[in-house]
């Protein structure tokens, strides 16, 4: 008896696991289709997807509107072509808006960051019939900036900033090695010229004084 109330309860608590898991599952999934019933496909060419994956997340303005649903390679034209899961009271969106893959930080994940702008007219979903990445373009961001690798961009300015440096000391250098002009002194001429043409005239009037006293003994 001992035995069989056991087994009972050892039963009883493997079937209330089981139905735990059975009722989160069914939760997990019903979240999942309300999830894709609320939003819309959109697509984007990148020159380079690197940093981002299915899942990666979809932002505006640092609030997350979707995620990245598909990545696939187009061999003709060397891009990446991005599907994104966007919410569907975000479109339609003006066609002026740019898709840019950005960086969390140095340490940080990449993201997709939707920057809206006026435009000419509207992204709207493809209608029924049509794909994304099709001849119609129905459905695709316009303006987008692919990945930026961080340690190429920062080693690109350093060489840079090298040659800066370099050409700013060669041009010293040659200042430096260039002959100093010469002067010439004109102001001694004029002053020698002054005293021959005022001498004369000093003379005279000591001459003149030295005349004076004679005329009175007189």
């Amino acid at each position: 008896m001992r035995e069989s109330a056991l087994e009972t309860i050892i039963g009883a608590a493997v079937l209330g696991v089981a139905a735990v898991f059975m009722w989160f599952a069914i939760g997990n999934g019903t979240d999942r289709a309300e999830a894709s019933s609320g939003t819309v496909e959109l697509g984007a060419r990148f020159n380079s997807a690197k940093g981002i994956n299915v899942g990666t997340e979809v932002s505006m303005a640092g609030v997350k509107v979707g995620t990245v649903r598909n990545i696939r390679l187009n061999t003709e034209r060397a891009e990446a072509l991005v599907t994104l899961a966007i919410s569907r009271d975000l479109v339609p969106l003006e066609d002026g808006t740019t898709a840019r893959i950005q960086s969390e930080g140095l340490l940080g994940g990449n993201y997709i960051n939707l920057e809206p702008a006026s435009g000419f007219g509207q992204i709207e979903p493809c209608p029924q019939g049509e794909e994304l990445f099709g001849e119609s373009g129905c459905g695709e961001i316009l303006y987008t900036q692919g990945s930026v690798d961080l340690l190429t961009l920062m080693a690109s300015f350093a060489s840079g900033g090298g040659d800066d440096s370099s050409s700013s000391s060669g041009s010293y250098d040659d200042a430096m090695d260039a002959p100093a002009p010469s002067s010439t002194d004109t102001s001694a001429p004029e002053d020698d010229a002054d005293l021959d043409t005022e001498s004369p005239e000093s003379d005279g009037s000591v001459s003149e004084t030295d005349e004076e006293p004679a005329g009175d003994t007189e």
